[in-house]
């Protein structure tokens, strides 16, 4: 059974000039501010109320590299158009998608996947460029990168968005919870 109210949202730390890596591709400066207790600023709370996420190869890469374990308990959707296959070691855990957003996000809605976090910069900005993001979680490092990858890009129309929510976490971290507000069509 399809949701009649699917939801893409972002969860993403950007730099004071806009960027979420720098010119080299890194994001070590993501821990500029020190934060001893480990305050995971809202996530656990946004990752509870999501069913998976879509990532790009780019960010799916970035996080295999981590000497981590996989850090998801939630399906991943992979979009590229350049990957072959999921590494043997992720199949099972994330899945490759390819073809519009529009095809992708209808085979993940009948996965029974509604509530999806968009993540990584091009992958944003393709959702944006469609109108297809109708949550944003952004939150900002107090550092300038001078470059790097922005997290947002060009759009053909303006987007409005009502602030919902903000906080400020190690006294130097702000966040902000925007919804994204869409015009309503009066049929006659």
């Amino acid at each position: 059974m399809l949701n009649p109210n699917p939801k893409n949202s972002l969860f993403i730390a950007t730099s004071l000039d806009g960027y979420i890596a720098d010119k080299n591709g890194g994001i070590d400066w993501l821990n500029t501010v020190p934060n001893p207790d480990l305050e995971d600023m809202g996530y656990s709370n946004f990752i509870r109320r999501i069913d998976a996420l879509v990532m790009g190869r780019t960010t799916f890469e970035t996080v295999c590299a981590f000497d981590i374990d996989w850090p998801y308990t939630k399906p991943v959707y992979v979009l590229s158009n350049t990957l072959i296959e999921i590494p043997e070691n992720y199949q099972g855990k994330a899945f490759l998608k390819k073809g519009s957003l529009t095809d992708i996000l209808h085979d993940i809605h009948q996965q029974g996947h509604h509530r999806l976090y968009i993540d990584g910069g091009a992958t944003i900005q393709s959702f944006l460029k469609e109108d297809l993001i109708d949550e944003m979680i952004l939150t900002t490092i107090p550092i300038l990168l001078g470059g790097g990858s922005p997290l947002f890009s060009e759009l053909q129309n303006k987007m409005q968005f009502e602030l919902m929510d903000s906080n400020v976490f190690l006294s130097q971290i702000s966040q902000h919870h925007y919804h994204r507000k869409k015009a309503l069509v009066v049929k006659e």
